[in-house]
């Protein structure tokens, strides 16, 4: 595996994995953390592992509090 291949925030996602367990699969959760990185990216020209993670972190808190409503 070269620094190319290496994925900056899997260990973004597998705490964010584990902390979402039994509320999101893990596909939900990389995929907020892909969406948190393009959009740091987007907004501020970088993304720095803290903020791609609070961003992953508050869109995985809205989805869960979403499924959570009624009807």
């Amino acid at each position: 595996m070269t620094d190319a291949d290496h994925d900056p925030y899997a260990d973004v996602a597998a705490a964010l994995c584990e902390e979402f367990a039994g509320v999101h699969p893990p596909a939900t959760v990389t995929r907020c953390v892909e969406a948190a990185h393009y959009g740091a990216l987007e907004v501020t020209g970088c993304a720095h592992r803290g903020l791609v993670e609070r961003i992953a972190r508050k869109h995985l808190e809205v989805l869960a509090l979403v499924a959570s409503e009624p009807g």
